[in-house]
């Protein structure tokens, strides 16, 4: 039967790492690959084994490695499987056309009304020439005719050149142009992909920062004899000597870590069950150097292109609002007399739109309020994430500017010359360095409080003495750690039917 799964997003992490590592994985590997409480992958490795009918080896140690070496296949294949997976896959689906429609809806709105009211002033334009022609051939409406071709002809070269030229569109393949070999010209983004882009933007760099944080946390301890110092953590992860405080808690309680005093009283950080794992491999980041976060980009177009997509929303406005001041003042024709006096884009229009009923209501909401506010949105949505965009972008800088000067302090603590923490990548580099540098000392000053000395050339440097003697206690501590004891030792016992005796 069937087990049943409360956290299926959970449970879905669990499996894809157990994919990841058919050949053998115990708890500790799980953790490690998808930052899970130590007690939700306990919970949840053995019911992926018995669904994928896993092998359990039992080890010296006591602790249980899982491998599918007969491959990844669920057993359960009856009907209320197929249901849920069916309804997995709807669920997706529909979540994956809903985004696409959202998006395409957006492309429809701005390209759709704009090409309708460049249709529309061309229609009006047409209507306008053929009943100069017809109630009139002398010379002064024969030019005016020309010059309303004219101007029809002025709007389809705005339009060819605004579409085929802009790069909105596929581009052409120009690898055999003129008989001749040439690479091609890489393919851009759809239009509704685009136009989502520069409204909304694209994901976020540093989605499931969280998860990823916690696996450089887990790959340096397990990395470091299970063993992790507050200051080790504030530099993987810039947290705040508070915050570090406050997150190491929650490490303890999410992946069986305890706080442990060394023999002159500093305090570390032991989680020995991560220890326990098949993959030796050291996933760690060298030198403390921890990811960072990246910057996020307002929009992954060329400026080139959404400078276009300005340009077509500020003439849906113009249109929009031209039509809606028009309805508003001028209402609807019913005379000879208003017909003469009204605009001559309107009243084309009108006529047009007279053919299905009253134009009135069509013209003041589908021409007027809805491009309208529409094309407000489509500029103030962009506007407010750019805004919001730059201040996400400098606290990111500040965060990796307080990861690297932790880093750095943690490195050589007695002699700190705050100035020289200056990190040449722009995702480091805040806009107001000296500040940053200056907040640093601060922040670590309320770790470990430094002495202050000026030297020979008048600079002002920081000498963190306990940081140092914290680090050298730290240093004996992990060299004490029998590295031994989280050897998984040999297999004895075999689901498989083998047992080994020592």
């Amino acid at each position: 039967m069937e087990q049943l799964v409360r956290d299926r997003a959970a449970y879905g992490k669990v499996t894809e790492a157990l994919r990841r590592r058919r050949n053998g994985a115990t708890v500790a590997d799980i953790v490690a690959g998808t930052a899970l409480p130590l007690q939700t992958v306990r919970e949840l490795v053995p019911v992926a084994a018995d669904e994928y009918s896993g092998r359990l080896e039992v080890t010296e140690s006591g602790e249980i490695r899982y491998s599918f070496p007969n491959g990844f296949v669920s057993k359960y294949r009856g009907f209320r499987a197929a249901l849920r997976k069916a309804g997995q896959a709807l669920k997706q689906g529909i979540k994956i056309t809903a985004a696409a429609l959202f998006k395409v809806w957006i492309m429809v709105m701005l390209v759709g009304y704009f090409v309708f009211f460049m249709a529309l002033a061309l229609a009006s334009l047409v209507l306008s020439i053929a009943a100069r022609n017809q109630s009139s051939s002398s010379s002064s409406s024969r030019s005016e005719g020309i010059g309303g071709m004219s101007f029809v002809s002025g709007i389809f070269n705005m339009i060819i050149r605004l579409w085929f030229y802009s790069e909105l569109f596929k581009p052409v393949d120009r690898r055999y142009y003129n008989g001749r070999t040439q690479p091609a010209k890489p393919r851009g983004k759809p239009l509704h992909k685009a136009i989502f882009s520069f409204v909304f933007g694209d994901e976020d760099p540093n989605a499931r920062w969280d998860e990823r944080e916690k696996q450089a946390v887990i790959a340096y301890i397990q990395a470091n004899r299970g063993v992790i110092s507050l200051p080790e953590l504030m530099a993987l992860t810039g947290f705040t000597p508070d915050e570090a405080e406050e997150r190491i808690t929650a490490y303890c309680a999410e992946f069986g870590g305890s706080p442990e005093a060394t023999e002159d009283g500093t305090v570390v950080y032991r989680f020995d069950e991560l220890l326990l794992r098949a993959d030796r491999q050291n996933r760690s980041f060298p030198d403390l150097s921890g990811p960072i976060k990246r910057l996020k980009a307002f929009s992954s177009n060329p400026k080139k292109m959404n400078g276009w997509f300005s340009v077509i929303n500020g003439a849906n406005l113009l249109f929009g609002g031209y039509f809606l001041v028009n309805a508003l003042g001028t209402g609807a024709i019913l005379t000879q007399a208003q017909f003469d006096a009204s605009s001559f884009l309107y009243k084309m229009t009108y006529v047009l739109f007279s053919g299905f009923g009253n134009p009135l209501p069509a013209i003041i909401y589908g021409l007027g309020w809805v491009p309208i506010i529409f094309s407000i949105l489509f500029w103030l949505v962009p506007a407010l994430r750019y805004v919001g965009t730059k201040k996400d972008n400098e606290r990111i800088k500040r965060e990796n500017f307080r990861k690297s000067g932790y880093g750095q302090i943690w490195r050589a603590p007695l002699r700190v010359n705050p100035r020289e923490a200056a990190p040449q990548t722009a995702e480091c580099r805040p806009k107001n360095l000296a500040a940053a540098q200056d907040a640093l000392i601060t922040e670590v000053g309320a770790y470990a409080m430094p002495e202050v000395a000026v030297d020979e050339t008048g600079t002002t440097v920081y000498t963190f003495a306990e940081l140092a003697r914290e680090k050298g206690a730290l240093e004996r501590y992990r060299a004490g750690i029998d590295t031994a004891a989280s050897e998984l030792g040999k297999v004895v016992f075999d689901s498989d039917g083998r047992i080994s005796l020592p």
